[in-house]
């Protein structure tokens, strides 16, 4: 039985002095020939081959020192003496043994495969006591990265004989040391809850076991610095630094505080902005068109970067390919404000040699470089290679993205480096969730953001629920004929049964082709073609006697729609995902009778605006209109108008606000069909804060809110020459009986008013690990009779 036998962690190298002696005089001797002993696997030629030299030649003392390095520096040695013997020069070697298989033991938390390529002694290898040493630190300091502070690891030595070992690393994993608690020293302008939420480090809690960023990790520390900065910068604070950063281990709590002392200074305002072009030819007012900076605007680093580059390659356009961008700021401390000069002046004249790219094992080469405004042979600008790598980090595609300058053949010459590490990017997910309208609904879905290494977008998904069925596929190609446009196409099916809010079943199949196009960095356009046929069918349990004519005469009657249609978007958000400043603005048109069997103009607006108020204090206010209306003579289906609720003023039933048909329902209020109407607005005023006292991990947010809006203006058929439809004396009644009927026209009784209809009400939002969770409760102030309300709504889904 092979016995096993502890390493001793000693470098070889570093006893040589004290344990080899070399009987060679210091002076110049001849070696008749030089004689190898104790070698077995490494060919003796080999070893001679270090001496440099032939029998007869003379060799000195430098000579064969530097031999004696460079056969212990090839780690196949354990030992190597030199020695003198009758003018013949003896080596002596003691070769270390190979090898056979490395393994691991007790590992749990870190696989075998990770382990595997951090270390760097591999089978088949010479075994090297100063490489063991340096991997078993790499196995401790990747369990440090995970939280394991605890960690022990023992490389051990099993004897398989003829010269073959196997080296066993023996893991004691320990107990995850997290981060406890982080601390922020000298902040005034921002709550630590909100510094704890720009950096990616965070506590250990209850959720600690769907995460890894609660542990201390030196590298993602040194990167929540610079998100630190980059926001403070981004919020007018110029003179903004990280004094320190400390981790202290507690024992008694069982983890590291984290402290960042930081030191704010004042808030600056931009204060004059100019453009200064030491090119001829080059008009300076150009320039400034394509600044995103304003006078009196809170300082902000990034739209100092953004217009540098919009500057950069305005100036590019006029011929000038290797003029810069510099901006120089003016810091007035009286006044609070950076003043900006945008100099532009020629830049040394470099060229591009090669771009070379390494790292990406799945992306295609062509899908890094059309992320590039520049190519081989173009005039240097680093404005634009900064550009790129940030484009790059924003695909998704890759866990870390580096561009390096090197030299080239030439003075004038570059070669850029582009280093990248691909990552996963696909996602499989089943989810379910609950909604007002569509009860319990579970979906599974897969996506793929980087099809076969092209770059190129693709979803299937399906959906079944209490009251809805459907799928959906989804393909982009995001470089639409090698131009920085976006295509792609949309295939769906949904079929929904009645419900409280809808007294019909409904089933949709059709398809859309689409087209985005960036416009600017901030204003995109987007152009579709849509084709989908839909119908509606009676439900069992609704009777046709309680559906108003209107929607009788649309039962059983697919309709095919043909529209094309655009999307224009100007979009200066902070953060797409939870923003707290700047603005969204939207406007949607489609325009069907393209083919098909209706005509409609429809237009919608929706604009967003965010402004940080006090602390975490964030004030949004947003603003909604729309408009459809027929041409070509016919009339509108209602299937076709508006039909509004929650999400038009909280407070209201889904298709809860609008036009009604009251002589549907057998008359009663609350049973009668929503008719829709073709004109709507809608305006909400809305302070969301977060809940300081829980962990900020939680991801709980508040807010307060108040909604205004109305919906009206029915254009649909009235009167149906049909035996059993309603006259107009039928439909006074509902006015005398105090329905409110505004419009009785006929065989439908219209009630149609622009009454304001307003609520107020408290959210609870929540951002969990299971997707965004949102609890509305609302006070309707101001309705008809007729409109239906809901004073609690929810809506969220769950992933798992």
């Amino acid at each position: 039985m092979a016995s096993v036998v502890g390493i001793c962690l000693l470098t070889a190298v570093a006893g040589v002095a004290g344990t080899v002696a070399l009987p060679v005089a210091a002076q110049a001797q001849t070696a008749s020939s030089i004689i190898v002993e104790g070698n077995r696997r490494v060919d003796a030629e080999t070893i001679r081959s270090y001496f440099n030299t032939q029998p007869g030649q003379k060799l000195d003392a430098a000579k064969i020192d530097e031999a004696l390095k460079g056969l212990y520096a090839t780690g196949l040695f354990s030992d190597v003496r030199i020695s003198n013997r009758g003018g013949r020069l003896v080596v002596s070697v003691s070769e270390n043994e190979v090898i056979n298989r490395v393994a691991f033991e007790g590992n749990k938390k870190i696989k075998d495969d990770q382990l595997s390529a951090e270390v760097q002694s591999k089978a088949r290898e010479a075994f090297n006591r100063s490489t063991v040493q340096a991997d078993t630190q790499r196995i401790i300091d990747l369990y440090r990265r995970a939280g394991k502070y605890d960690v022990r690891v023992d490389p051990k030595t099993i004897d398989r004989g003829q010269g073959r070992v196997d080296l066993v690393f023996e893991i004691t994993e320990g107990e995850k040391v997290g981060i406890s608690k982080i601390v922020f020293v000298g902040n005034k302008a921002f709550s630590e809850w909100k510094l704890k939420d720009e950096i990616t480090t965070t506590e250990t809690n209850w959720l600690s076991f769907l995460k890894s960023t609660d542990v201390y990790d030196v590298d993602r520390i040194n990167a929540d610095q610079e998100l630190l900065r980059r926001f403070y910068l981004k919020n007018g604070y110029a003179d903004f630094r990280i004094v320190s950063v400390s981790a202290d281990l507690e024992r008694t709590n069982g983890g590291f505080v984290l402290t960042f002392v930081v030191e704010e200074g004042q808030q600056y305002r931009f204060g004059k902005i100019d453009v200064l072009s030491n090119i001829r030819d080059v008009d300076a007012a150009r320039i400034r068109g394509a600044l995103r900076t304003q006078e009196g605007q809170i300082y902000n680093a990034d739209l100092v970067e953004r217009s540098v580059e919009n500057a950069t390659v305005e100036v590019s356009k006029s011929g000038y390919a290797f003029a810069q961008v510099r901006p120089r700021g003016d810091r007035n401390f009286e006044t609070r404000t950076i003043s900006i000069t945008f100099t532009v002046e020629e830049g040394p004249r470099v060229y591009i040699e090669r771009i070379e790219i390494s790292g990406n094992t799945r992306t295609r080469d062509w899908v890094i470089r059309r992320e590039f405004d520049l190519g081989e042979g173009d005039a240097y600008n680093r404005v634009l290679v900064d550009r790129a790598e940030r484009r790059l980090r924003n695909l998704g595609y890759f866990k870390t993205v580096k561009i390096n300058n090197e030299p080239g053949s030439a003075p004038d010459r570059v070669i850029l480096q582009v280093i990248v590490e691909d990552q996963p990017t696909g996602e499989f997910s089943v989810s379910g969730g609950y909604s007002t309208t569509d009860g319990f609904i579970g979906e599974v879905n897969i996506s793929e953001k980087n099809f076969l290494g092209r770059g190129q977008y693709v979803s299937l998904g399906g959906q079944l629920g209490e009251n809805v069925q459907g799928a959906n596929f989804s393909f982009t190609e995001p470089y639409f004929l090698d131009y920085r446009i976006s295509a792609g196409t949309d295939l769906f099916w949904k079929e929904t049964t009645a419900t409280t809010y809808s007294p019909y079943d409904t089933s949709t199949i059709g398809g859309t082709l689409r087209l985005g196009l960036p416009l600017t960095d901030e204003l995109t356009l987007g152009l579709r073609y849509s084709i989908y046929q839909k119908e509606i069918t009676l439900s069992d349990e609704v009777s046709e006697q309680d559906l108003s004519w209107a929607i009788r005469q649309v039962i059983d009657d697919p309709t095919i729609t043909s529209l094309v249609g655009y999307t224009l978007s100007y979009n200066m958000l902070d953060n797409n995902q939870d923003p707290s400043m700047g603005y969204l603005l939207e406007l949607k048109q489609d325009f069907a009778g393209v083919g098909g069997d209706v005509n409609f103009i429809r237009t919608t607006f929706d604009s967003r605006y965010y402004y940080p108020l006090f602390g975490d204090f964030v004030l949004m206010l947003r603003g909604q209109a729309g408009n459809i209306a027929s041409w070509g003579g016919e009339d509108l289906r209602i299937l076709d108008n508006f039909f509004k609720g929650p999400d038009l003023v909280r407070g209201f039933e889904p298709n809860g606000i609008g036009p009604r048909d009251l002589a549907s329902g057998g008359g009663d209020l609350n049973e009668t069909d929503a008719l829709g109407g073709t004109l709507y607005w809608g305006t909400t005023a809305e302070i969301q804060f977060p809940l300081s006292f829980l962990p900020k991990e939680v991801g709980l947010k508040a807010a307060v809110f108040a909604d205004a809006g109305s919906l009206w203006d029915y254009q649909g058929p009235t009167t149906f020459d049909v035996v059993g439809a309603p006259n107009d004396q039928d439909c006074a009644q509902f006015e005398t009986d105090g329905a409110k009927s505004k419009n009785a026209k006929g065989a439908v009784c219209v009630a149609d008013s622009d009454l304001i209809r307003s609520s107020v009400g408290v959210s609870l939002i929540w951002k969990s690990p299971f997707g965004p969770l949102r609890f509305d409760y609302a006070w309707a102030l101001s309705k008809e009779d007729y409109d239906q309300t809901q004073a609690f709504r929810f809506s969220g889904g769950t992933k798992f």
